[in-house]
């Protein structure tokens, strides 16, 4: 192994706290071709990605045509709150400067896309004057903290989302880069960079990402996270939180030294030690996390190697006192948010399912008008849903026909896999895309449910998950069915995760065609509808089941 950091090390370290040269970048007149290296890196701490259009770069190049570039700027919303000002606002700058669409991430934010690279600054200055941010939504450091979608009026929730917040208020960067380059007009350049307490000159060695849970919702996939915070519940308060480290989902085909991994428990901690645990485990991820291999980087790779003890032991000289041991973890479940349901303070909300994440046209025309006429709040959750919340019982039938109107369906209407979906953005954006992924999310979807139906299995609940490549933001190895783009047209198949989100699946198989996905599946449902026991999932019954005994039946298939 390497013992010199990455050339990502050196651009942090050269950046002048996160500044670089993005503000000269971002003015340059009839500027040709992407934004320099350097700039690019630091331009994900401020929340934005350059991309390009790779459907058309082919054609352009032959044309002599430069790369038709954009960028793609993320909203920080923690626990996925939003007031409907917040989302009204937003809507006009996805209308305004952007493609005329919102999409709902995995990790519960908003993502703008197709913003051309002069309304960068407008577009997070506009971000900003919702009083939300894009600063640090992307790039090495603390992202997104993510917590139940759901708005029960109850003292549980109310900790959750308020730990959400202040998470992701405390473990901002302290830089002033971000208002200097976006919010401010000629703000000077300070001489030297502004230190950084928490983070040091560098940041952390690759993204960090943060959830909290109450056993009985753990949509957020906690276990997924470099840290999470599962609430020991009594008496309708959190007594206690379950701490665990080292998940991450992220992985590179045929490198078998990159692999996704589920956190481990780790300690035991009281009800208002969140925050300075929090920032320990971000220095534990800062001090040992491998700098000289991105790859290698993440925190789950520290705990794989070293162990919870190891951590355990770490965490407690840091603060001083001895961590207690986790414990074991409390059941974890998956509870339905869609639909129509009672928040507990006389209102209700809706839970309205969003395909692929990705609000545009109709729909969006649609929820612009409930949010405006009814004032619902929305929240988005870690399945790229949209609940709006708040509502008055009164106001249903209204707004259950704006949205016959505009063609969105209420979730009762669509098969538990479709609820349960998700999909990565992928082609034609994404630089880290194979495959494709959100857009043929909807045919590959609709040809596995007519395999299930074939099989009596449409009304069952099983997960599906879809990105374009191994990296795994849309949690393809933490569900029961996973598929991972592999090359064009071609895709890994993972099955054998629980639905709750406490296993991870396996390979079944390697470089499947986009249209043999739903082929290679049926023997599998076939095999559980016939052998199934009581209550069993899909998952489990593909771990029961082993990956040589299903390997079999889908190579007989293919052969027949």
């Amino acid at each position: 192994m390497s013992s010199k950091p990455s050339a990502v090390e050196g651009q942090k370290q050269e950046s002048l706290a996160l500044r670089g040269t993005i503000g000269a970048e971002l003015a340059a007149e009839a500027a040709v071709g992407g934004v320099s290296e350097a700039t690019y890196t630091l331009l994900k701490f401020h929340g934005t990605y350059e991309q390009f259009d790779r459907d058309t770069a082919t054609e352009r190049k032959q044309a002599k045509l430069d790369k038709d570039w954009s960028f793609m700027v993320r909203v920080r919303c923690p626990g996925g709150r939003m007031t409907a000002a917040q989302w009204l606002h937003l809507d006009d700058l996805a209308g305004n400067l952007a493609d005329g669409s919102l999409r709902l991430t995995s990790r519960q934010g908003v993502q703008f896309h197709g913003v051309l690279r002069g309304n960068v600054k407008p577009v997070i200055a506009g971000i900003d004057a919702a009083l939300l941010t894009s600063f640090a939504a992307c790039g090495d450091v603390v992202r997104n903290v993510t917590t139940t979608a759901a708005p029960r009026r109850t003292a549980v929730h109310a900790a959750l989302q308020g730990w959400a917040a202040r998470l992701s208020t405390a473990l901002l960067p302290k830089t002033r880069a971000h208002h200097d380059i976006f919010l401010a007009e000629g703000a000077d350049t300070p001489a030297k960079a502004e230190e950084e307490p928490l983070y040091g000159p560098t940041y952390l060695p690759r993204k960090f990402k943060i959830a909290l849970v109450d056993p009985s919702d753990n949509t957020p996939d906690v276990l997924t996270n470099d840290l999470g915070f599962i609430a020991r519940v009594q008496g309708g308060r959190i007594v206690g939180w379950i701490v665990t480290i080292g998940g991450g989902l992220g992985m590179t085909h045929n490198k078998p030294s990159t692999f996704p991994r589920l956190a481990d428990p780790v300690a035991l901690i009281g009800p208002d030690e969140v925050l300075e645990v929090a920032e320990a485990v971000v220095r534990l991820s800062r001090d040992h996390g491998d700098r000289t291999d991105r790859k290698h980087a993440r925190l789950k790779y520290v705990l794989e190697e070293q162990g919870p003890d190891w951590a355990r032991a770490q965490l407690s000289a840091d603060l001083g006192r001895e961590l207690l041991p986790p414990g074991p973890l409390p059941t974890l479940r998956m509870p339905e948010l869609l639909g129509w349901q009672i928040q507990g303070d006389g209102r209700l909300w809706l839970g309205l399912s969003i395909p692929s994440g990705r609000i545009a046209g109709p729909m969006r025309a649609g929820l612009r008008e409930i949010v405006s006429r009814f004032g619902a709040d929305p929240v988005a959750t870690p399945q790229q849903d949209l609940i709006l919340s708040n509502i008055a019982p009164e106001d249903r039938p209204a707004i259950e026909a704006i949205l016959a109107e505009h063609g969105i369906r209420l979730p009762e209407t669509m098969t538990p896999m479709a609820r349960w979906s998700l999909a990565c953005v992928a082609l034609p954006t994404c630089g880290q895309s194979l495959a494709e992924g959100e857009r043929v999310h909807a045919p590959m979807l609709a040809s596995i449910e007519a395999a299930l139906g074939r099989h009596g299995l449409a009304q069952e609940r099983i997960s599906f998950r879809l990105t374009g490549c191994p990296n795994g933001c849309a949690r393809p190895y933490a569900g029961d069915i996973g598929v991972v783009g592999r090359a064009p047209g071609l895709y890994t198949l993972f099955v054998g995760g629980d639905f709750a989100g406490t296993r991870l699946s396996f390979q079944l198989a390697d470089k499947v065609p986009e249209a043999a996905i739903a082929t290679t599946l049926e023997p599998l449902f076939a095999a559980f509808a016939a052998h199934r026991v009581l209550r069993e999932g899909f998952g489990d019954f593909c771990t029961r089941q082993g990956a040589e005994a299903l390997r079999a039946l889908t190579q007989d298939a293919l052969a027949a």
